[in-house]
């Protein structure tokens, strides 16, 4: 009898509330109560939405959630808490996932629950389903065809090579990718494939 597939579930391929679209959207400005809807979608078509509500007054930030699963109306709250930045100025924000009490950036819904990844059991990124020799071969057609992505970064309109007479971070590890680009063996590239 052949053996049934275990396909794991994917996050990459879930729905996602992160604090980074919260933030861009304009929900998590202190002190305030804004309401809305977001939207999913897949090929331009509307999949999926659901209503949601940021409440930053007071000691107990919270993000409502309104949603219908399966013909069943589903409402709860994920407490938000913030840290204040490393910078000194202003302050991060996090879930505190309602499963696992984790703080977590990113809530992932798998079942009828945006929830934090530990609380899911057998799902995986997709980078983890690739084997060895298909990572490593990714790596390195990243590397043969990610030399124009590299120079448009170093060509762009506000990219800074340096910043006090030194080079910064982001210019050195550019520079370090293009070498490694220019330095393959491409009998090595033909060994892989």
């Amino acid at each position: 009898m052949a053996k049934h597939p275990t396909l794991p579930t994917l996050y990459d391929e879930v729905k996602t509330l992160t604090i980074t679209n919260l933030k861009k959207w304009g929900y998590l400005i202190p002190n305030s109560y804004k309401s809305g809807i977001i939207h999913w979608g897949r090929h331009g078509q509307r999949t999926s939405s659901i209503n949601i509500l940021v409440d930053t007054y007071g000691f107990s930030p919270y993000l409502q959630i309104s949603y219908t699963y399966n013909g069943t109306t589903i409402s709860y709250k994920v407490p938000l808490t913030f840290l204040p930045a490393n910078i000194g100025k202003g302050q991060v924000w996090y879930f505190v996932c309602p499963h696992t009490q984790k703080r977590c950036r990113t809530l992932y819904m798998i079942g009828d629950r945006f929830l934090h990844r530990s609380a899911y059991t057998g799902c995986m990124y997709e980078s983890q389903t690739k084997s060895h020799k298909n990572r490593t071969l990714h790596r390195l057609l990243d590397k043969v065809f990610g030399e124009d992505e590299l120079y448009e970064q170093l060509f762009s309109k506000h990219f800074k090579s340096s910043y006090a007479g030194k080079p910064t971070k982001r210019y050195l590890a550019i520079q370090k990718k293009l070498r490694q680009a220019q330095s393959i063996n491409y009998d090595e590239v033909e060994r892989l494939l």
